[in-house]
């Protein structure tokens, strides 16, 4: 588990002997930003130009994309990327995944899924969603995808620049206790919305008298 991972202040980690290979699992933090935020543009654009969807209906359905995003986001980081680790397959695909980010949690060639990967995982979501949600995706999955956006920026953020001294110094604290103190607590990155919920925060343990 990567909980158990002794985290490096400095360094990185060679994961492919295929050149090719672990170029593409490194990416600058630019680049998935000014594609995902340009895709949910153009999405919008599309809904603009080419649905009967109103504004009110666009901006809500954004609204509830943003907000699924950071469910999913909780999700996919306490499920997927801390899955338990009772094989060896399983061992070595958690950390492929996010393991080694547990290690090396300042390297910043791997603080966002690179975009191979990213724009694979947004296709099909649109794919699928258009299929669910018809010309509805137009306004949803823009609000999703700014989501997962604003989550690679927090995540990059946090690990790459000193907290600042406001209410935002919260999603510092909060992603240091899950790299530095417990791996099995906090697992929303960009919102603790979700941790709250399912009881997951770094809450304070009770002594009893």
């Amino acid at each position: 588990m990567s909980s158990a991972i002794k985290p490096r202040n400095t360094g990185t980690k060679q994961l492919f002997n295929n050149p090719i290979l672990e170029k593409l699992s490194r990416t600058h933090i630019a680049v998935p930003l000014v594609i995902f935020f340009s895709y949910a543009t153009g999405l919008l654009y599309w809904n603009v130009t080419h649905t009967n969807l109103n504004p009110i209906t666009t901006v809500s359905l954004f609204l509830v994309g943003f907000i699924f995003f950071t469910w999913v986001e909780y999700n996919v980081h306490r499920y997927v990327f801390h899955m338990k680790t009772y094989t060896e397959l399983r061992v070595k695909m958690q950390y492929t995944m996010h393991g080694v980010h547990h290690e090396f949690p300042k390297d910043k060639d791997r603080l966002a899924m690179p975009p191979l990967v990213s724009i694979t995982l947004g296709t099909i979501l649109l794919l699928v969603f258009k299929v669910i949600m018809g010309d509805f995706v137009f306004a949803f999955l823009p609000g999703f995808i700014v989501g997962y956006a604003s989550y690679l920026a927090v995540h990059y953020m946090v690990h790459a620049y000193s907290p600042p001294k406001n209410f935002l110094k919260a999603l510092w604290v909060n992603h240091s206790i899950h790299h530095y103190k417990d791996g099995e607590v906090v697992f929303g990155v960009s919102s603790p919305l979700w941790d709250y919920i399912y009881g997951t925060m770094d809450m304070p343990k009770k002594t009893t008298a």
